[in-house]
C-alpha cells in the first residue's frame, strides 16, 4: 500500500465528445497493490485523504475524501458529510485509463478517466 495522487479528467460526454482536461479532480488516497482503496490505511490517517476540484470559471474547491454508505464524498472537513460530489470508487481498481463515475450534488452522473497516478 502507498498513498497515491490520482488525477481524474472528465471523459467523453454528449456535451464534451472529446472529454475535458479542464474539468478535473486530484485525489490523494491510499491505494493497495491490487489497485483498490486501502480502507485500513485510510482509517489510520483519514486527514491525508484530500481532494481538489478544478473547473473552468469557478474557484478551485479543496476538501477531504470521506467514505459514505453510497461511496466516497468530497467534504470540507475530515470525517464530515456535507453532501458534495460523490465518487464511486469502491469495487473499482484505480489504474491509469479506467473510468469512474462521479455524482455531482445536482444528481448528474459524470464519467471521469484516471489520467495519472503518482506516489503522494
Amino acid at each position: 500500500m502507498t498513498w497515491m495522487t490520482v488525477r481524474l479528467e472528465l471523459a467523453r460526454t454528449p456535451a464534451f465528445p472529446h472529454g475535458s482536461p479542464a474539468r478535473s479532480f486530484v485525489l490523494r488516497l491510499p491505494i493497495g497493490a491490487d489497485g483498490s482503496v486501502d480502507q485500513r490505511e485510510y482509517g489510520a490517517r483519514p486527514e491525508m485523504a484530500t481532494v481538489r476540484r478544478f473547473w473552468p470559471n469557478e474557484p478551485d474547491r479543496r476538501g477531504y475524501m470521506v467514505p459514505t454508505p453510497a461511496g466516497w464524498a468530497l467534504s470540507s472537513a475530515p470525517g464530515g458529510m456535507d453532501g458534495s460530489t460523490l465518487f464511486q470508487l469502491d469495487g473499482h481498481v484505480i489504474r491509469q485509463g479506467i473510468c469512474v463515475t462521479l455524482t455531482e450534488p445536482s444528481g448528474e452522473h459524470l464519467p471521469f478517466e484516471v489520467k495519472a497516478l503518482a506516489r503522494a
